[in-house]
This record gives C-alpha cells, sequence and structure tokens, in this order.
C-alpha cells in the first residue's frame, strides 16, 4: 500500500525539493555566465580608419537602350543630310549625276540591311532600312522637281504614294527583309493617301472626298483583321480608327446640312458603309478575341448609332421637322431586332443594344422639357388664384413659360419607349427597373396628350384626376410602390394647382383629392393618410375664402384638420401610419394658428382648441408629453386673451391661477421628490411672471417693474436655496429682462454721449480678455452646467 504522509510532513518534502531545485538552477546559471565570457574575444577586432570605397555607379541606361538612340539618331542625322542635299545641292549636278547619286545612295541603303542581317545586326539594319525608305520619299520628290514639274500636286502625290507603298510592301516582303518591321507599316502609312488625293485630283467633291476616306478605313479594317505582324496590325487599327472617325463625322455633318432627298440618300449611303465597316469589325473581333470585346462592343454601339442617324436623316428630308425625333427614335427601335438573330455574336447584340438605348435615351431627353411644363407650369397659379379659368389645357401650364417648338410628338415618344421597356426587357435584373421606367413614361404620356392636344381646360383636370387614381392604383402593387407614390403625389400637386384658376374647380378638385387619397389609405396609410389631411386643410382654407371669411375666421375650420388627425392617430396605434398623421395635424395647426395671428380674440381661441386637441392627444400612454405643449398653449392663449382685451393689470387675473398651480406644484414635489421643478413650478410661475414682464415693459411708471423685479428675486433666491432649476431660471431671466428695461434709456443716454470710438475699443478690449480667460470661463461654465444639471 502507498504510504501518505500527513500534510506538514508532505509539505516540509516539496519546500526541500525546491530549495535543491533553486540551488541546481543558480549553479547553471554561474556555469553558463563563465562559458559566454570564454568564448568572446578579449580585444575588439580592429574597425577600418579611412574613407570607404565608394559604391561603383549604378549604369542609368541599359545597353540596348544606349544601342537603339544611337541608330534612331544616325539615321535621323543621314535623313536630314539627304533632305539638304535634294533641296540645296541639288542644282549643282547635272541629270546623270543626279540619277546617280540619289540611286547609288538609295540602292546601298535598301540593300545594306541584308547582309547586316546575316551578321546578325538587325537594330542597325531596321535604322538604316528607315534611311532608305526615307530615300525614296526624297527620290520622288526630287523626280517630281526635275521630271515633271508641270504635274499638279495633287495627282502627282496619289501616284507616288501608291507606287511608294508597293515598293515598300514588296521591299518587306523579300525572302531577306521579312524579320524587318519597318517597311510594311511604313507601306500601310503610305496607303492611307492615295485615294484622298485622287478624289482631289477628279475634283470629287465633299462626297468623294469622305467616300474616299470610308473606303481607306475599310482597307485599313480588312489589313487590322487579317494581318498576323503585331506592328502592322497595330497602324492598321489607328488607321481605321482614325480615318474612320474622320470620314465618319464628315458623313454626319453631310447628314445635317443635306437640303433635298438625293443629298441625303448619298450622305445616307455614306453612313451605312461607315457603319458596315464598324459592324463587321465588331463581328469579327467578338468571334476571334475574348479580350477584344470591349473594342468589340464599342464598334457594334458606333456601328448602330451610325445606322441610326442615316437612316432618319432620309427620313428628315422627306418628313416635316415635327417627325425627326420619331423617326430616329423608330429605327433605333428596329435596332432591338438584332437581338433575334442568333448568328450574330454575342458581343455585337449586346452593342446594338445599348445603340438603341442611347437613341431612347436621347429622344427621352427631346421631350422631357414638355413634361417639366406640363408638372411645374401650373404653380404660377399661386400668384393669380381665381383670375378665370383658361381657354385650353396648353394655355393653363403655360401661364409664365413658353411651349417648347415641335412638341406635338412628345406624347407619341414617351409612349414608345415605355413599351420598349414593358416589352423587351425580360432579364430579372433589370425587369423592376424597367417596369418602373414604363410605369414613369406611361404617366408623363398621360398627363402631357392634354397639353399636346389643346383640350378643354376642365378636360385636362378631368385627365390629370384619372392619372392620379391609376398610378394610386399601381401603388397597391409593392414591387412600384415608391414609384408609384412619388408620381401621385407630384401629379397631385400639379393638379391642386393647375384647379386654382377657378373657384369651382379648385373646390371640386381639392375634394376628390380628398377622397381619393383618404380611399387609397387602407392600403397605403403612411404616405396617402397625410396626403388627404394636407390637402383637407388646403380645402378648408379654400373653403374659408369662397364664403368670403376673414383668415381668422377660416383658422377655425382648418382646425377640423388637427382634431381629425388626433381621433386618427388614436385609431391607429402603434400603426407607421401614426406619426406621420399626427405631424400633418400639427401642421394645419400651425396653419390655423399663422391665419389667425391678425385677430388676437380669434388667436386666443384657436390656441384654446389647439390646447384641448393637444390635451386629448396627452391622454394617451404613449403621448404623455404633450401634456407639456397643451399647458403651454392653454397659458399663450390666456396671453393672448389679455392683450386682447387690453388689460393693464394682468395680474389681477394670473396671479389667482398661479397661487393653486404653486400649491398643486409643491403638493405633488412633496409627495414625489423626483418630480422635476419644470414639471411642478413652472407653469405656475410663468402664468404671472411672463404677461407682468410685458405689462412692465410697456408700462412708463416705475411700480410694476419695481414688484415685478422683486417677485423674481425672491422667485430667484428661492431656486438657488432649495437647489430647484425652474424657479432659478425663470426668476433670473425675468430679473435681467426687467433691469435692462429699466437701465435701457440711461444706457441710450451714455452711448449718445460717448465717443463713436468708445463702443468698438470697448468690444476689442471684452473679446481680449475673453480670450485670455477662455479656459477659465470654460471651467466655470461646466461647473454651471454640473450645478443646474444636479438641480430638480
Amino acid at each position: 500500500m502507498t504510504h501518505i504522509p500527513p500534510p506538514a510532513e508532505e509539505l516540509r518534502l516539496l519546500d526541500a525539493e525546491l530549495w535543491q531545485l533553486d540551488a541546481r538552477r543558480a549553479q547553471l546559471l554561474a556555469r553558463r555566465a563563465w562559458l559566454v565570457a570564454a568564448l568572446q574575444p578579449k580585444w575588439p577586432a580592429p574597425q577600418p580608419t579611412g574613407p570607404r570605397p565608394a559604391a561603383s555607379p549604378r549604369p542609368e541606361a541599359s545597353a540596348p537602350s544606349v544601342q537603339n538612340v544611337l541608330l534612331v539618331l544616325g539615321g535621323v542625322l543621314l535623313t536630314i543630310a539627304a533632305m539638304v542635299f535634294t533641296l540645296v545641292s541639288w542644282g549643282h549636278l547635272g541629270i546623270t549625276g543626279r540619277t546617280l547619286v540619289l540611286g547609288a545612295v538609295t540602292v546601298a541603303a535598301l540593300a545594306a540591311p541584308l547582309p547586316l542581317l546575316k551578321r546578325g545586326l538587325r537594330s542597325t539594319a531596321e535604322s538604316v532600312a528607315g534611311l532608305g525608305l526615307a530615300l525614296t520619299v526624297l527620290d520622288a520628290v526630287a523626280l517630281h522637281k526635275a521630271v515633271f514639274p508641270e504635274t499638279p500636286g495633287a495627282p502627282y502625290t496619289a501616284v507616288a504614294s501608291a507606287l511608294l507603298a508597293a515598293l515598300w510592301t514588296a521591299y518587306g516582303l523579300l525572302p531577306g527583309t521579312t524579320v524587318l518591321r519597318l517597311p510594311r507599316p511604313a507601306a500601310l502609312v503610305a496607303a492611307q493617301l492615295p485615294l484622298f488625293f485622287w478624289a482631289i485630283a477628279a475634283d470629287a467633291g465633299s462626297y468623294g472626298l469622305t467616300a474616299a476616306l470610308l473606303v481607306t478605313a475599310g482597307f485599313d479594317t480588312v489589313v487590322a483583321l487579317r494581318t498576323t505582324p503585331g506592328s502592322l496590325r497595330v497602324v492598321a487599327a489607328i488607321g481605321a480608327y482614325g480615318v474612320g472617325a474622320w470620314g465618319a463625322l464628315a458623313a454626319g455633318l453631310l447628314t445635317w446640312t443635306a437640303t433635298g432627298p438625293s443629298a441625303a440618300a448619298r450622305a445616307a449611303a455614306l453612313l451605312l458603309l461607315a457603319s458596315a465597316i464598324a459592324l463587321t469589325a465588331a463581328w469579327q473581333g467578338g468571334r476571334t478575341a475574348t479580350r477584344a470585346n470591349g473594342r468589340a462592343l464599342g464598334l457594334a454601339v458606333a456601328s448602330g448609332l451610325l445606322a441610326v442617324i442615316a437612316l432618319g436623316g432620309t427620313a428628315r428630308s422627306v418628313l416635316p421637322e415635327l417627325w425627326t425625333v420619331p423617326a430616329h427614335l423608330a429605327f433605333g427601335i428596329a435596332l432591338l431586332a438584332a437581338l433575334r438573330f442568333d448568328r450574330l455574336p454575342d458581343t455585337v447584340r449586346r452593342g446594338l443594344a445599348w445603340a438603341s438605348a442611347a437613341v431612347q435615351a436621347l429622344s427621352l431627353l427631346w421631350a422631357l422639357p414638355v413634361v417639366g411644363v406640363v408638372v411645374l407650369g401650373p404653380l404660377a397659379w399661386a400668384s393669380r388664384a381665381w383670375t378665370g379659368a383658361p381657354s385650353n389645357a396648353r394655355t393653363a401650364v403655360t401661364v409664365d413659360v413658353t411651349w417648347p417648338p415641335h412638341a406635338e410628338a412628345a406624347p407619341l415618344v414617351l409612349a414608345a419607349v415605355a413599351a420598349v421597356l414593358a416589352l423587351t426587357v425580360r432579364d430579372t435584373t433589370w425587369r423592376p427597373k424597367a417596369t418602373a421606367g414604363a410605369l414613369g413614361l406611361a404617366w408623363a404620356t398621360a398627363i402631357t396628350l392634354p397639353a399636346v392636344l389643346e383640350l378643354p381646360y376642365v378636360a385636362g383636370l378631368l385627365i390629370e384626376g384619372a392619372t392620379t387614381a391609376g398610378i394610386l392604383t399601381a401603388a397597391v402593387f409593392p414591387r412600384q410602390r415608391l414609384t408609384a407614390l412619388v408620381l401621385a403625389l407630384g401629379t397631385s400637386a400639379s393638379l391642386a394647382c393647375l384647379a386654382l384658376a377657378s373657384q369651382t374647380a379648385t373646390i371640386t378638385v381639392l375634394c376628390s383629392l380628398v377622397a381619393l387619397f383618404t380611399a387609397a389609405s387602407w392600403r397605403l396609410a403612411p404616405f396617402t393618410a397625410p396626403t388627404a389631411l394636407a390637402y383637407g386643410a388646403a380645402l378648408a382654407v379654400a373653403t374659408g375664402a369662397a364664403a368670403h371669411w376673414s383668415p381668422a375666421h377660416t383658422a377655425l375650420l382648418v382646425l377640423v384638420v388637427p382634431a381629425t388627425a388626433a381621433l386618427l392617430a388614436g385609431r391607429l396605434g402603434d400603426s407607421r401610419a401614426t406619426v406621420p398623421v399626427e405631424a400633418a395635424g400639427a401642421a394645419a395647426g400651425l396653419i390655423a394658428i399663422a391665419l389667425a395671428a391678425t385677430d388676437l380674440p380669434l388667436l386666443a381661441t384657436v390656441l384654446a382648441l389647439c390646447g384641448v386637441i393637444t390635451a386629448g392627444t396627452a391622454i394617451r400612454t404613449d403621448r404623455r408629453p404633450a401634456g407639456y405643449v397643451a399647458a403651454a398653449l392653454f397659458l399663450a392663449a390666456t396671453w393672448v386673451r389679455l392683450v386682447g382685451w387690453e388689460v393693464d393689470t394682468p395680474e389681477a387675473y394670473t396671479l389667482p391661477v398661479t397661487i393653486p398651480a404653486l400649491l398643486v406644484g409643491a403638493l405633488r414635489h412633496r409627495r414625489d421628490p423626483q418630480t422635476s421643478s419644470w414639471t411642478a413650478y413652472a407653469p405656475g410661475l410663468a402664468a404671472t411672471l411672463v404677461p407682468s414682464l410685458f405689462a412692465a415693459w410697456g408700462d412708463p411708471h416705475w411700480t410694476r417693474p419695481l414688484l415685478l423685479g422683486v417677485a423674481a428675486l425672491l422667485v430667484t433666491l428661492a431656486g438657488a436655496r432649495h437647489h430647484l432649476q425652474a424657479p432659478l431660471l425663470l426668476g433670473g431671466a425675468v430679473l435681467l429682462l426687467d433691469a435692462l428695461h429699466e437701465l435701457a434709456p440711461y444706457l441710450v443716454q451714455v452711448t449718445d454721449a460717448l465717443p463713436r470710438w468708445v463702443p468698438p475699443a470697448l468690444a476689442g478690449l471684452l473679446l481680449l480678455a475673453l480670450g485670455a480667460t477662455y479656459e477659465q470661463r470654460l471651467r466655470d461654465a461646466r461647473k454651471m452646467r454640473h450645478f443646474l444639471g444636479n438641480m430638480r
């Protein structure tokens, strides 16, 4: 059996073993220190004291770079020397000498790359070959001066550039020079000139020159698509893009300036040629190289746009100007037929679709001013309310604006694009956006029709009202709710402004809008219920104006809206529509107060009724803070009533209210010490102090200001004694204002007596003092905030 010692004995054994371990560890650490010291050298190794050898300079240019620079410079210098010889020293030699010199130099320059290539000096061979090609150009210039001086420059340039292109191509295809990268790209550059200068020589006119450019661009496109060498393909692509863009712009200008069907047809043929070239390049690029899909997409877009411009320009020459945009839009929509051809590469189809979208977008931009006039034009009736119904819908929306020219086709454009969005977009990602766009365009079509067709004013109101109802019906569906609601609100506002032209129309439209948005509140209450209340307030104002009531009496009718909003909010409970409804009711209450501001007795009545409505709202457990607002409204109503009665001694009416209010507040504060002083004492104190302060400011005698100051001082001292925030701040504020009132005449006298430089100087000294003690004042402000925060 295992012997287990008692705990005291076991503890003694553990301490003994730990002591032995510590001793062994100390011994090992001492041995380790000796070994480290033994292994270190006694004296440090000597360090070099002289200057360090300079690091070898790093080459800033590699050997191949230096070689290429030298070769290029040499070739350029030799070319310049040849040009100087040709232009300056040419006349000092006879015809034989000229021929021998230039011929020998050119042949030597063109033949020199062959042995250089055999020796592996490819860069040198390229430089010498470039010199030889430049010498052939100088030979052509010299030949024109010596042999064909009477030949015009354009035909000679066309023939010479064609011969040089053929010569350089043949030189680049020789068995020994195929590795040279310069001759064939140079030949392609020379090939850009023959057709253009031949058209100039033949006096082909702008159409011939444009055709020459486009044919040259087509040749470049073929070379770029069929050739293999990279340098040749790059030069061909640059030529195709540059010359093709130049030709396409020229053809577009010819289409724009065409004066008849014949000229438009010829310009359209040129644009269709450019479109075909771009489409061919896009087709080949989309099929052969994945990395070229971006370029293929851009070329497909350009092809579609060029085709639309060509066909649209032809239609413009035979149709009235009104149909210019619809014709282009029709051809743009026709591009979508390419989506059904499966043989087309996907990149080309997408490019044509983007071209169609671009045409449709531009058409919508053209129609946008018409929509803006129809929607925003009725705002002008706000300053011309009830001046008489206009003759038709177009006159109603163009009170202060001008009707856009040729806008009769705008509804057709809007409807066509809406149909395209609704019928052609099937992708699940884009479908919701397309549906929203189609809904908006259908709305725009409906509201622009009355003005475009110059329908009667009443017919325009009916159509716009029906559009509002239809858009609200579409808002029932969740996918298009936001779009439909925005359109419905905008249309209803425009309709309400449009109806301001006639008193009958205003009342009828506002009643209809209230009923419409109220009915829609069964499903869309957070949005339509506040709108219905807003139109209800507008209907109340319009009814009062129609009955020839004063604004103050109309305010009593407007109070029906806040009362309705309070009742409705109580029924809604925790619904999302509660807060918007209450906000609409509060806004209507402010409108009523503003309308009654000119009649003090009615203003007091309106404030009291607002207080009743607010107090009714405060009955709800989640709206208890509204009680403070109700108390403030009742207090304000009392003050306004006293002012309206021209009471010189408001204290006789306010003190009987203040004393019971303070007793009730003190009783509540005694039962519940956590009650805020603002709740317990502020209403009672404000009921007397504020009216008395207003009376004191208008009292020329000293009795009331003195008594008010004493009362405010006592209230302030009581608040400080019992650490109550409301009495301290209210009493202090009233005491300060009362003191300023009493000192105001003396301050005015002192100000008049002082020189004009004294106030700025005092202000500057005050700013300096504030800046010098800024930190201390911040500390004092924090202490005061902390002191007031600790009060109740």
